[in-house]
């Protein structure tokens, strides 16, 4: 797809829009017809992951599961 310079400006929110959901993978902006810019997603990738952020900075007891039978009992679990 290609705009021009005061289309870009007066739509700019529809035309990010465009990116964002994938309906245009690319928009150009032209200017007296002639192609100066382009829009495309923008994809970096994360700083930190959000699974696994924590990994190795906890420490769970070494008699965690020590009441897992009690509990699997109460709840109806196998005695």
């Amino acid at each position: 797809m290609q705009v021009n310079i005061l289309e870009a400006k007066t739509n700019l929110s529809s035309l990010v829009r465009l990116i964002e959901t994938g309906k245009e993978e690319r928009i150009i902006i032209a200017r007296y017809g002639k192609p100066v810019a382009k829009m495309v997603v923008y994809n970096e990738a994360p700083v930190s992951k959000r699974i696994g952020v924590a990994k190795g900075k906890l420490k769970s007891p070494e008699d965690l599961d020590q009441y897992n039978d009690e509990i699997d009992e109460m709840f109806g679990g196998t005695p």
